[in-house]
């Protein structure tokens, strides 16, 4: 017999979404600032600057997603439906539920009971995706203050050139920037792959409750 929990309140699934949507805006704009790979139509007007807005959606996007994080981080710490994410902390520090979902990826037995939204291996994933886009975030602002020098990016340069220095100058910010965009890279895929997996697999339609809020639990 199987019991229909709440999981995930509206607030946290729109910001999912609005943090996955500006995750793919950003890389694929990126990789155009980094490497521009394709020219704008020609045109015997001065109006068409390509780079400049691949440049504007890419800062739009990346406030977009510190915004979302932000409010995420708020979420998961103080508001009251997020208490199940909270309590996969629980499992998270408990080595016999580490065990027993290291042996279910494998086949090798049954999803354990969590009291958590999140097994072990999920809430480990999520804090360091978490991790990474607070410190890509901190690095492209670094590059944000050296271009704009009014407004936020002159509130903000005194703050974040010690934090600069801490990174080694401004050419390893850039690196770290690109590094830590590659580390997303590689969380997306791992991400689907084991959120549809644990579908599939443990049938608790835990891929329905980023839509509907929604999963089952055997009861």
């Amino acid at each position: 017999m199987h019991k229909r929990v709440y999981n995930f309140s509206i607030g946290v699934r729109v910001g999912h979404w609005v943090r996955a949507i500006s995750i793919f805006a950003l890389i694929l704009t990126g990789f155009y600032i980094a490497d521009p790979f394709l020219a704008p139509i020609k045109s015997s007007e001065p109006t068409n600057f390509m780079y400049a807005k691949a440049r504007f959606w890419h800062l739009l996007f990346g406030y977009l997603l510190i915004c979302a994080t932000i409010f995420k981080t708020y979420l998961f710490i103080f508001d009251r439906k997020s208490k199940i994410e909270r309590d996969s902390a629980c499992d998270f520090v408990s080595p016999k539920t580490w065990i027993a979902q290291i042996k279910y990826y494998l086949f090798l037995g049954k999803h354990p009971h969590t009291k958590g939204v999140y097994n072990p291996l999920q809430f480990m994933a999520y804090f360091a995706l978490i991790s990474m886009i607070f410190l890509i975030s901190l690095t492209g602002l670094i590059l944000y203050i050296h271009v704009y020098h009014d407004g936020l990016g002159g509130f903000l340069y005194d703050i974040l050139r010690p934090v600069e220095v801490m990174f080694g100058g401004l050419a390893s910010v850039r690196e770290w920037h690109h590094l830590l965009t590659w580390g997303i890279i590689l969380f997306i895929p791992v991400h689907i792959y084991m959120a549809v997996y644990d579908s599939v697999k443990g049938k608790t339609g835990s891929m329905d409750a980023i839509f509907s809020g929604y999963r089952w639990r055997k009861h």
